[in-house]
């Protein structure tokens, strides 16, 4: 086996704005990995907030495909992903990029797509949601008016600054008939999510993802046991093992492969959730199709997608999963995950 291994600072189409801090780039390492003539592609966009950056990300991969090669199978999965936990057991963002490069190299050696290697419906994917950034209130309406023009009949309202119901109302006039679901970040804490959900609610929204901090399992609670909408973990929910701690404080959870490891460490997260009758999203980092299109693979096993992170980028060095609208033609893909250099 050979690899390349190149970190590219892709710039946004327009700064994007959570309650943590506005981004302007977005860091995307990215894993070229060869077996006998054929290439897969992972990739991950890894946050400090997770505990990795770029640079560590960089740093790790090599060892870890060093490991892979010492197996010299990329349909060893299992024992690869095992050794790779081994070797780096804090950086789940770099084990997702090469679990994902196996992964593709595996599928395109079978002729077949990942979702078909793993048995699911291409027919099933939900309709991803576009994310509205945190910005002055006109400027989240501009956005959400240009994501409903372009297909989007979603969309995630970031939240948790010092003017949340004026964002809110600004966007729900601009685009009335769009569902809203709306992501704090874990800004808020109990007291004032619990009034936040009630006013998010009578506007509409559907869904509220992660409105308090992530070790606040209790205010999650709360908050959920205060509204009908479905309350999301996000933050508080990382890996498989984090599911029964927050399954009876909340209404779903969002499972990212850059926080638990890759797609075989996801489908744990979303069967361990299924079985505590909880609702499943999957999401994603700002990052390139490259980091992205396994996850899309994934996505006949949830409710809820939120994987738009390429779509605000300024330009993708990667092609991944062809997108018409908000749908996803997981069809169209004709071996492993689709990912291709532009």
């Amino acid at each position: 086996m050979n690899w390349t291994v190149d970190t590219h600072d892709l710039p946004l189409s327009t700064p994007f704005g959570i309650a943590r801090g506005t981004s302007a780039t977005s860091e995307c390492v990215v894993v070229a990995l060869t077996h006998e003539g054929t290439t897969g592609y992972g990739a991950a966009a890894p946050l400090a907030y997770y505990g990795e950056t770029a640079a560590s990300v960089a740093e790790t991969v090599p060892d870890l495909l060093g490991a892979v090669a010492d197996v010299g199978d990329p349909h060893a999965g299992q024992r690869i992903e095992r050794l790779l936990r081994n070797e780096a057991p804090a950086q789940p963002a770099a084990r997702s990029a090469v679990t994902v490069a196996v992964a593709d190299v595996a599928a395109r050696e079978l002729d077949v797509p990942l979702y078909r290697q793993w048995g699911l419906d291409p027919q099933q994917v939900p309709p991803t949601t576009y994310t509205v950034g945190l910005d002055p209130p006109e400027r989240m309406a501009e956005k959400a008016s240009a994501a409903v023009e372009a297909g989007f009949a979603i969309l995630k309202v970031k939240l948790g600054s010092d003017d949340d119901r004026a964002r809110l109302d600004a966007v729900h006039a601009a685009v009335p008939d769009a569902e809203l679901r709306v992501d704090a970040n874990g800004a808020w804490d109990a007291d004032a999510a619990v009034d936040a959900a009630g006013w998010l609610e009578a506007a509409g929204v559907t869904l509220l993802e992660q409105p308090v901090p992530a070790d606040d399992v209790e205010g999650l609670r709360q908050v959920t046991e205060a509204t009908e909408m479905a309350v999301c973990a996000d933050e508080a929910c990382r890996t498989a093992t984090d599911v029964p701690e927050v399954a009876d404080a909340c209404d779903a959870v969002n499972v990212k492969l850059g926080k638990c490891g890759g797609p075989r460490a996801a489908r744990r997260a979303l069967h361990a959730a299924d079985a505590y009758g909880l609702s499943t999203m999957l999401g994603c980092m700002v990052a390139s199709s490259a980091a992205i299109a396994a996850a899309v693979h994934l996505a006949p096993l949830v409710e809820y997608a939120d994987l738009d992170g390429a779509l605000l980028l300024e330009s993708d060095p990667y092609a991944g999963v062809p997108i018409d609208s908000d749908r996803f033609d997981l069809g169209a893909v004709e071996t492993g995950t689709g990912v291709r250099p532009r």
